[in-house]
């Protein structure tokens, strides 16, 4: 089979969430349920468990903590250092008096942001954190190589 060519399969689904479902594609300006099928087989596919710990991707982390919690912020600048190497970029916002939201670009290995974002989400105050991967690098290779030191 060609890439182009298109399968045709049944699915049996309740009829609640059927109608539902339809609600929903049609609110979002879908022309039809396959269109909205492939979104979602798609978006299943770029789920950071589903890729070996060595893929590189790039995508998102996605915070919201509590600036107030003492030495918090500290604690997320240092681990961003400690991994400047697979964060491209970052974006701070103020939602409230107590609360930011802060999104780091990612690129790297996904096991490295998997863990990245776990010693996020583990931290005191921290009330969300999350890894979205929205493209899968088949051209970014990791930098493993060994490093010559002549004797002096």
């Amino acid at each position: 089979m060609h890439n182009d060519e298109l399968s045709r399969f049944g699915v049996s689904i309740p009829g609640d969430l059927l109608q539902q479902f339809d609600k929903q594609i049609q609110t979002q300006g879908y022309g039809n349920r396959s269109e909205a099928i492939r979104d979602l087989i798609r978006k299943s596919l770029l789920q950071p468990p589903n890729f070996p710990a060595s893929q590189c991707v790039a995508g998102t982390i996605v915070m919201v903590y509590d600036h107030h919690v003492s030495e918090l912020p500290l604690s997320l600048i240092e681990l961003q250092h400690k991994h400047h190497h697979d964060i491209i970029s970052t974006m701070h916002i103020h939602l409230n008096h107590e609360q930011c939201l802060e999104i780091l670009v990612v690129r790297g290995e996904v096991q490295r942001l998997r863990e990245l974002c776990d010693q996020i989400r583990v931290l005191k105050g921290v009330l969300y954190a999350e890894l979205s991967v929205t493209h899968i690098d088949s051209e970014h290779r990791p930098h493993h190589h060994d490093h010559l030191h002549a004797d002096t």
